[in-house]
């Protein structure tokens, strides 16, 4: 793909290294000449110096070959200047960076859809981080109704040696949550499927409603060798 980044700070240059070492032709603009400089001698990357939010310049970086335009500067008065552009020169699609939430209804209204967020990721994760010392890593979804986050599994657990199926069918299994991901000792992560394993000692990947995650967590971690094991929904027939 042809990605746009405008603004290489920190972030907006990790997105661009990222992106080329995947093998997409990247493009960056920035307004400093040595940040500009580093990019292309450090990374290779195409680096243009000059005011993202200048139409001329954007002319110049082709913004409209680009298959995805990011605007990643530092006030959301220019992301949507460069959004609003890149539009009107025809890019496929356009991302942006909020740094301010009250500008989320300006972007929707100007068709800028793809809307990051870095602060409802962070008090998403922070908070939950907070209140379920179990969950590993978890990223608010949507409207923050929804939480996908990794659990490790123990040893000893009551769903630990099942299969999916078997432990999607049990008793008091959570009705929001969805088996995302089943992460292997080798560091593979594997799509689960009904007769995947879910090894003790491993990860999960999972999304649950926000108000169940709690409830979740419990189910997963639940420890009673005594009593067998959880009980499938065919069993109990």
């Amino acid at each position: 793909m042809r990605v746009l980044i405008a603004g290489a700070g920190r972030a907006g240059l990790s997105v661009a290294v990222h992106l080329a070492t995947m093998g997409h032709e990247v493009t960056i603009v920035d307004r400093d000449d040595a940040i500009a400089t580093s990019a292309f001698e450090r990374h290779g990357l195409v680096s243009l110096v000059g005011d993202a939010t200048d139409a001329g310049l954007l002319k110049e970086a082709e913004v409209g070959r680009a298959d995805v335009v990011v605007a990643m500067l530092r006030r959301d008065a220019d992301n949507l200047a460069v959004a609003l552009l890149a539009q009107a020169a025809g890019a496929k699609r356009v991302m942006v960076r909020m740094r301010d939430p009250d500008y989320r209804s300006v972007y929707v209204r100007a068709g800028v859809h793809r809307i990051l967020s870095e602060i409802d990721v962070f008090i998403g994760a922070m908070a939950t981080a907070i209140e379920h010392p179990g969950v590993r890593h978890a990223m608010v979804l949507g409207t923050g109704e929804s939480v996908a986050f990794e659990l490790d599994i123990p040893v000893d657990a009551m769903v630990a040696g099942r299969t999916v199926s078997v432990v999607a069918g049990s008793r008091g299994f959570p009705a929001s949550c969805v088996f995302a991901g089943l992460y292997r000792p080798d560091g593979r992560v594997e799509a689960p499927r009904g007769s995947s394993i879910v090894a003790g000692g491993a990860t999960v990947l999972l999304v649950a409603a926000r108000d169940e995650l709690a409830e979740v967590i419990a189910f997963f971690l639940r420890r009673d060798p005594a009593s067998g094991g959880i009980t499938s929904a065919a069993e109990r027939r």
